[in-house]
């Protein structure tokens, strides 16, 4: 399902900022982008995301910088570090035979000397303010994903009731298919020149009867039918159900092949095209469900 959701929290002069986006996708995948000075949050944040989102691919940016206000960052020393450098420096150049002076400016060029708020945030604790921004973009993404859904909702019920409209013709024309096979059967045997058998003739019945046994789709009507109830049962459910209705799309799939492979009925075959063209259409959206 798709939407966007964006947060923010406030803490000792800085900002972090969440924004999730989210496009359709069978399994939940989450592609995250983290400031290095928070990357050893990165097994939080995808806890909090995979116990309230289950389906989708979610692009998520964590961003940190000062806090409202702030023309710039406060830009930091760090001396320590600056005489590590120094230190190291003068003895590297005594090894190597080289002159052993250090200047101010390659101290000043080594990685970390000068330090912002930003880069200094990793001695913060700063998970909570991390959480808040999280769930409210979450909150913000799964309004929008509700609101998707309710269409989504609407348009498999949809799907559903044609569906259900022509099982029932079925059901109906079922039972005639075995008389129906009968008047072919007659109707061939004159066809061919050859005297019309009686009502009770029984190799006429016995025809009839296997054929009755081959394509009886009663077992198949039935199955479709609770099919169609735990649907309804996935509307009430608050949980998600986007596996679910795949799993009940492809055994309806099941049941449609075989009537179409079991029925020998033209009418009954036009109704397995219907059943066949619905089913691909309601697969096709089931995919985009939470």
């Amino acid at each position: 399902m798709t939407g966007h959701g964006r947060g923010e929290a406030a803490r000792d002069g800085f900002k972090i900022t969440v924004e999730i986006n989210s496009v359709n996708r069978k399994q939940a995948e989450i592609s995250l982008n983290l400031p290095r000075e928070m990357e050893m949050l990165e097994a939080q944040v995808r806890e909090v995301i995979h116990r309230q989102i289950a389906r989708g691919r979610l692009t998520v940016r964590v961003t940190l910088h000062a806090g409202t206000g702030k023309a710039s960052a406060r830009m930091h020393l760090n001396l320590p570090l600056a005489k590590a450098y120094a230190q190291e420096l003068r003895r590297m150049a005594k090894q190597l035979g080289m002159d052993a002076s250090v200047t101010l400016d390659q101290v000043l060029r080594a990685p970390g000397v000068f330090q912002t708020d930003e880069e200094l945030a990793d001695t913060e604790d700063l998970w909570p303010s991390v959480q808040k921004a999280l769930e409210a973009a979450l909150a913000a993404l799964i309004k929008m994903r509700t609101r998707e859904g309710t269409h989504l909702a609407q348009d498999l019920a949809k799907r559903i009731e044609v569906m259900h409209a022509s099982v029932e013709r079925v059901q109906k024309q079922a039972p005639k298919s075995a008389e129906n096979y009968r008047r072919q059967l007659v109707e061939r045997i004159q066809g061919a020149g050859l005297p019309t058998p009686p009502e009770n003739d029984e190799r006429l019945l016995r025809e009839v009867v296997l054929f009755a046994d081959r394509s009886d789709i009663t077992e198949e009507l039935t199955r479709l039918q609770s099919h169609f109830q735990q649907f309804d049962d996935c509307r009430k459910s608050g949980e998600p159900v986007g596996r679910t209705l795949d799993f009940l799309a492809q055994e309806m799939n099941r049941e449609i092949n075989t009537i179409g492979s079991k029925a020998n009925d033209a009418l009954i075959s036009r109704e397995v095209v219907t059943l066949k063209a619905e089913l691909e259409r309601f697969r096709e959206q089931a995919q985009n469900v939470e």
